[in-house]
Order: structure tokens, then sequence, then C-alpha cells
């Protein structure tokens, strides 16, 4: 049931739009999917979905898709060939203009929908750190940053306030999806309904305006802040980026470009904004500002000589033992040891011991006593040229289904670690042993596809 008091102030705000903006929450939400240019490409997506897909005006690797395919429950999804995600959803990170080697902060990331998107434009270069406070939303972060195969990714739980300990004037871009009142999403969880309250909102808006303040401690001389909500509440969007340039005169609201449907910010001083509505496009509500830092670059690199520092090889021997049998080029970078999993982390990272990190990197895999066993992660993030031993399987064939459930299948061959993919995905991995291709496809992730 959607509160009579949001109802209330929705008049207020869209006038004779109202009864338009009402009649569309009598039709179902739209669903999207967002391809992994890290992965694959729009052909091979489209290819294998056909018609059921239709393009996002506003998102260029982004698709509706229809009720005729169910996208979680195949392995292309399990590959991380595309992500799920609420078309709106895929709108701001849009406007960061991301760039080659770009330092960027995510810095309330959960789940993973606008730092994948990140990554992907990203393309390998560059450092992407992605923030979430609370940990269990920060696990489920890490394994969609997993998923997709990102290798130049830090996932760390904290606060943004800890954080501008350790990154002031920092990154290039930051993404700031600030925590809200969910007023967007009432069509999509019912659940954001019986939590909203005016006194929400308000509280929302308080710590909405306390991110902004160290997004903007954190960012570079000359950088970018896009700053979203899923709610339409003045309170939380409008108002919270007037008062921010109220205080940081060194910032400016961007005009930028607006998709067919998008509307303008509600007032005079904040027209420069987005606002996605539910009866003027195909997915939920949002809002996004772009605001820029207006201060001249300066060439200060000092963050950049306190950054990690390789282990020496000898001190993980048997991952370069297994590196040459699995690899046909080793990857280079820096290594990093934390307990007995080992990382390859991004070039430039700043050193990371006194943060709260999930994932520094790429996840390569664990030490067992005196043996190097690979991880998922690798896996994920290699492809068929970059390894020696590729086991294919296909969509074609029933083998596929077999594998993600956990099954062991025949093979023939060089013995040794194999990389699983299917048709071109990389999937997993597996050991050839005699005849058989024993399944290292985590036990936790396993499921019957069928």
């Amino acid at each position: 049931m959607i509160p009579e008091v949001f109802k209330e102030r929705m008049k207020l705000m869209l006038g004779n739009e109202y009864e338009a903006f009402t009649e569309s929450y009598r039709f179902p939400a739209s669903h999207g999917l967002r391809l992994n240019p890290l992965k694959t490409s729009i052909d091979k997506i489209t290819a294998a979905f056909g018609t059921a897909l239709s393009p996002i005006e506003w998102c260029p690797t982004g698709f509706y898709y229809n009720d005729t395919i169910k996208p979680g429950k195949h392995p292309y999804h399990e590959a991380g060939a595309y992500y799920i995600q609420e078309p709106s959803a895929m709108a701001p990170a849009e406007y960061l203009d991301i760039q080659p080697d770009d330092m960027v902060l995510d810095l309330c990331a959960a789940p993973g929908g606008k730092s994948t998107q990140i990554a992907g434009k990203l393309t390998g270069s560059g450092l992407l750190i992605s923030n979430e406070i609370v940990p269990s939303r920060a696990k489920i972060l890490s394994e969609n940053i997993e998923r997709l195969g990102i290798r130049n990714a830090i996932v760390t739980n904290e606060s943004p306030a800890r954080l501008t300990d350790f990154f002031t004037g920092f990154f290039d871009k930051i993404m700031v999806d600030a925590p809200c009142s969910g007023e967007g999403m009432f069509r999509k969880n019912e659940a954001a309904c019986d939590e909203w309250s005016l006194e929400n909102v308000t509280l929302c808006a308080k710590r909405q305006a306390e991110i902004l303040d160290c997004a903007a401690e954190m960012l570079k001389s000359g950088g970018r802040i896009v700053y979203s909500t899923c709610t339409f509440s003045p309170e939380e969007d409008e108002e919270t980026i007037a008062h921010f340039l109220s205080v940081h005169s060194d910032f400016q609201l961007l005009r930028v470009h607006k998709t067919a449907g998008m509307s303008d910010g509600l007032t005079s001083v904040t027209k420069d904004c987005i606002r996605l509505f539910p009866h003027k496009i195909s997915g939920e509500g949002h809002f996004i500002a772009v605001l820029q830092n207006t201060t001249t670059p300066s060439a200060d690199n000092r963050y950049f000589k306190n950054t990690v520092k390789s282990v020496k090889e000898k001190s993980i021997a048997p991952y370069f033992d297994f590196s040459k049998n699995f690899l046909n080029t080793a990857l280079s970078g820096t290594y990093l040891l934390f307990g007995d999993h080992l990382y390859l982390v991004p070039p430039l990272c700043p050193k990371l011991d006194r943060i709260k990190v999930l994932r520094a990197g790429l996840h390569l895999g664990t030490f067992i006593k005196n043996r190097f066993e690979p991880s998922h992660s690798l896996a994920l993030a290699l492809c068929e040229k970059e390894v020696k031993n590729v086991f294919r399987l296909s969509l074609e064939s029933d083998e596929i289904y077999r594998y993600l459930s956990g099954e062991a299948l025949p093979h023939t061959g060089e013995k040794g670690w194999y990389l699983v993919t299917v048709d071109g995905f990389s999937t997993g991995l597996g050991k050839l042993s005699g005849d058989l291709m024993k399944n290292h496809y985590p036990k936790g992730l396993r499921k019957n596809l069928f």
C-alpha cells in the first residue's frame, strides 16, 4: 500500500501529471540487463537472446528483457557475461565520464550494479575502489565483482568518513549512489512502502549531506561526482544538492544531456539535475546530479609514493610453478598476501594495511601446505587465449549444466588445470586426472539450471 502522505506530496510536485504517475503503478516494472564489456559484446548477447531484448536509450550496454527469458537462470549469467539491473539505475554511471586510467570511488556500492558498470568502462585500466559500510552487503558486492571477472577493483568495508582519512584529494571520479528513502522503488519493492516515513526522509537527507561532504574531500581538483538516489523526495534530491553547492563554492552543477523522457530538476538552482519518473520512461524513479570541482588540477603525486609493495617471488614460489604450467603469459603486477590468500593488486594502489578490505584486487588463489590452489575469481577473470588448457562447453550440450551443478565430466587430454568455458565465456576451473575432469566449481555456487 502506497502511503497517503507520499501521495499528497507527489500531487503537489507533479500537478496535472499526477494521474499519469499513479496510472504507471498499474503496470509491471521493467526488467533490464547490462552486458559486461570485459567479457562479451552486444552482438553476442543479442544473438543469444534475440527479440527478447530491446535497447535502453540512456545506457549503450543496457537492454530491457521480456518474460520469455529468465536471464538469472542461464549459464551466461554464472559466467559474468551480464549484470541484471533495474533500467533507471543504469543511468547515473553513464554521467561519470570515465576515462582510461581514472582513479574511481564508488562510495555506497552494494550490491555492485554501478561498480561493475564503472569497471566495464575502465576496461581493466586505472583503479576502482568499491566501498560498502554494511558488512553483509559488502560481501554481496565482492561476489558480484568476482562474477564479472573484474581485476582492478578493491572492495572495502568502511564508513565514508573513515575513508577520508586515507584518500584526501585522491580520486578523479566518485559515484555517490546514496542510501535513501526508496520512494522510486515502491512499484518494484513493497517493503520500501512499509519502511517509508517522513522521519526517515529527514534522516536520509542528513546522512546524504554528510556522505557528499566526504566525497568532496576525496575528489581531486577538477574531478567529478555523480550523486544519485532512487527517491522522489526533494529533501533528498534538489535540497541536498542546493545545500551542497551553498557550502562548497569550488563545485558547480553541470548541465548534461538528457535523453527522451528525462525531466529537469524542480528549481532554478537545480534545473540541470535529472529526474526519471515512471510515467515518462520505462523504469523506476531516479534522481541524478553531476557535480564538478572547479579548482585547477595540480600535478601533486604524493599519494603514489605510498603504494602497495609486492611480496618477494620466492615467498610465493608455488604460485609461479602453477602459473608456468597454466598460463600462457605470467600476470604482471603487484602481488600481495592476506594470510594464505594471494592477490594481484591494481597498479598504483595505495597501502591498505589500515583499511577493512574484503577484496584486494584479483584473488589468485590460496596456499595450502606446499601447493597453490587457484581461485574461482582467477578463472572468471581469464579468457581462453591466456591459458594453456581449455575445457570448452556449449549451450548446445547438457555438459555445462552438469558442470554448474558440480558433476565431474569425462575428458581426455593433458592432465592438470583447465579453464572451463561456455561458448567462450570463462566459467570456472576443472582439473583433469586420467579421463575425468574433476569439478572445481565452488560448492556454494552450484545450482541446477536444467
